[in-house]
């Protein structure tokens, strides 16, 4: 059976099977299992959670982000489940693994420790979720493009895709993508981080439907009716049971009632085609106004521009 972790299909309900998603690969009763730890803390990096980027015993970079952390008890379940819904509808996500947090990590790598108000807090011991670090085969990563670089997107269109879902499944946080330059030219998209999904790491969130948009509106470009059809039909589509399954084989540690509750919710709008036909319209609408009120300004900037010049020439 492949390993899900890596592949993104669901794991097949077999008597016999030992391997759990706390594990790195999966392997059935009587044959070794193997475990991923955490090896050495290469840096901090940045946002609320305080993940880190480490290397795992299995010689690959991830950024980590363990089940206590400050942010909230969820932020590991909407990870998994947001990377998995992204998957699930043919979108790139970065490969992810459960790693072990060991004693002696935690003992000998102090700078992974929290920084707190109340000083420095050790991590609790147990799983926690790694993210296949992208810059390790790709040092030309990019986070922010400007605006003539849209159009090197490689699927411009997935953009709609992602904040459909981000929408349904609750996401608090705008969305973040990284872009990875090709050998043609374009720009491959990976989809990351999902810790606000399902009402964010506490679950207590009601977001607007703004909330979870790409920040730079200008990669919505026009899309055709064919294509809206299309991510209607791929929403139809979803293996609701697939994605049921990671609920139960991820920690125990990483679920929780609010957790499980708001990524029912997210199920239920995304199996509702109405539902999903509105949501999608409002994003449209949500977009044409912002293109409308960007027009509006540089109409009013092109009008007020030759008198801002006369005047600065009679102050000559």
């Amino acid at each position: 059976m492949m390993n899900p972790q890596l592949h993104g299909s669901s794991p097949t309900s077999r008597a016999g099977v030992v391997g759990v998603f706390l594990l790195v690969a999966e392997r059935y009763a009587g044959a070794e299992l193997t475990i991923v730890a955490l090896k050495s803390h290469i840096t901090n990096l940045r946002g609320g959670s305080q993940p880190i980027l480490a290397r795992a015993t299995d010689g690959e970079l991830y950024v980590v982000k363990f089940a206590d952390n400050p942010q909230g008890p969820n932020l590991l379940f909407n990870e998994v489940l947001g990377s998995e819904l992204f998957r699930a509808c043919g979108l790139a996500v970065p490969e992810w693994k459960s790693l072990r947090l060991t004693e002696d990590f935690i003992k000998h790598n102090p700078g992974c420790w929290y920084q707190t108000a109340e000083g420095v807090r050790r991590p609790q011991l147990g799983f926690c979720f790694g993210s296949r670090y992208l810059g390790a085969e790709n040092p030309r990563l990019l986070e922010i493009l400007p605006g003539s670089s849209l159009p090197r997107i490689r699927r411009g269109g997935d953009f709609w895709l992602a904040w459909l879902l981000s929408v349904c499944a609750g996401d608090a946080d705008n969305r973040q993508a990284i872009f990875v330059p090709c050998a043609d030219g374009l720009l491959d998209t990976f989809f990351v981080d999902f810790g606000h999904f399902f009402g964010g790491p506490k679950g207590e969130l009601l977001p607007a439907f703004q909330a979870s948009r790409y920040l730079d509106g200008r990669i919505y470009t026009s899309v055709s009716s064919q294509y809206l059809k299309d991510i209607q039909t791929i929403v139809r589509c979803l293996d609701a049971e697939q994605l049921w399954r990671w609920t139960e084989i991820i920690p125990d540690e990483w679920k929780t009632e609010s957790s499980l509750h708001r990524f029912a919710q997210c199920m239920d709008r995304l199996a509702n085609p109405e539902r999903v036909r509105e949501t999608i319209d409002v994003l449209l609408q949500a977009v044409e106004q912002g293109n409308r009120r960007e027009r509006e300004r540089q109409q009013e900037r092109e009008v007020s521009l030759p008198v801002l010049r006369f005047g600065v020439q009679s102050a000559g």
